[in-house]
């Protein structure tokens, strides 16, 4: 409890600074203004004032007090017939603080009571037509930009918003596509040696090694993806994001875990944009995870074909040619990636066989 008070101790004590502020402006400001203008106003008028202006110090909590507080003492200094001066910036904070602050319709009734009082206090005399025009087009004014920096507000939230999802979901997408080729090799190279540790030592050992260099390599992406969601201020070195040039390490790790698995390249190899050349390699990654996991395939095949205005990667298998319901996070975060670069993707059984994942990517 202590923690609370001091936190809300620490939030009124600016209030009441800019009340003070407030207060100290309409005061002189008023006074400075019937001096100008040669009149006078008697010591009842001070109440008026400072009514309005410590009237803010619950508007938010209470609005209707705030707001009907500043409003008749404006309304009431004028319908006096007091000298001109600053007496309605207390409202005017109240409207603008009340519609940024969720009370909308609090502050448009408010509005619509000033507008109706300036029109009665002049259908009694108490001033010209001009103060009703005018004083009516300013609140008018007034509650119309608030409602404008409130919309801005808004879109600013929802932006960033926006923002997060996405970047939450990229970083899901890294993390799934990181861990789930490199736990499925773990797992297939773990059950090898389990099962000739007795019979065939050094082929255990060397799945044993191969577990080796995957673990290490997925320490070092997750230690890349994790330190991208620091603060840049931390300056976290970053390993760069792998892409299509890191296609046969990704290969060799496949056919290590016992798939037979060939690449081919078509069209002018060229240096790729760092977004697409990631999502490419994310998606072999992804498909030939599937391969290992699910397919039951011995063979499959990666074509990276370079197009003109597009780059198109293909994997296809021999195996059940099935939909691995396991990897349905997988496959989603395919398609996401490539409908992200405004590219396509597809992926379902070949009339021959095996299983195919197909994705496009303009370049």
């Amino acid at each position: 409890m202590p923690g609370r008070a001091g936190a809300t101790y620490g939030r009124q004590v600016p209030a009441l600074v800019r009340v003070l502020l407030l207060t100290a402006f309409q005061v002189v400001g008023t006074v400075g203004a019937a001096h100008a203008q040669g009149q006078r106003f008697p010591v009842g008028g001070y109440l008026l004032l400072v009514a309005g202006p410590l009237s803010l110090l619950v508007v938010r909590r209470a609005p209707w007090v705030s707001l009907g507080c500043s409003l008749g003492a404006a309304v009431t200094w004028f319908a006096l017939g007091y000298p001109g001066g600053p007496v309605p910036a207390a409202f005017v904070v109240a409207v603008l603080i009340s519609v940024l602050s969720g009370h909308r319709v609090e502050a448009w009734w408010a509005v619509a009571a000033g507008v109706v009082g300036l029109w009665v206090a002049w259908a009694f005399g108490a001033h010209d037509l001009g103060p009703a025009l005018g004083g009516s087009a300013w609140l008018i004014v007034v509650v119309t930009v608030a409602e404008q920096v409130r919309m801005r507000r808004q879109q600013v939230l929802e932006h960033r918003h926006r923002r997060a999802s996405e970047e939450r979901l990229q970083v899901a997408r890294e993390l799934h596509d990181v861990l789930a080729h490199s736990v499925s090799l773990i797992s297939v190279h773990a059950g090898v040696a389990l099962h000739l540790l007795d019979t065939d030592p050094d082929q255990a050992r060397t799945s044993l090694e191969t577990i080796r260099d995957a673990s290490r390599d997925t320490l070092t992406e997750l230690r890349a993806t994790v330190g991208a969601l620091r603060a840049p201020a931390e300056e976290v070195p970053l390993r760069p994001a792998p892409g299509l040039d890191a296609l046969p390490a990704l290969v060799s790790g496949v056919i290590a875990a016992g798939v037979d698995v060939r690449t081919r390249l078509g069209g002018a190899v060229r240096p790729l944009p760092a977004a697409v050349d990631l999502a490419a390699y994310r998606i072999v990654q992804e498909a030939l995870t599937n391969v290992t996991r699910h397919a039951a395939a011995t063979h499959a095949e990666v074509v990276v074909s370079y197009g003109d205005h597009e780059l198109t990667v293909e994997v296809t298998d021999d195996g059940r040619g099935c939909e691995p319901v396991a990897a349905g996070n997988g496959l989603t975060g395919m398609q996401e990636r490539a409908v992200a670069l405004g590219g396509s993707l597809s992926a379902g059984p070949r009339a021959e066989g095996g299983f195919r994942v197909r994705g496009v990517l303009p370049v």
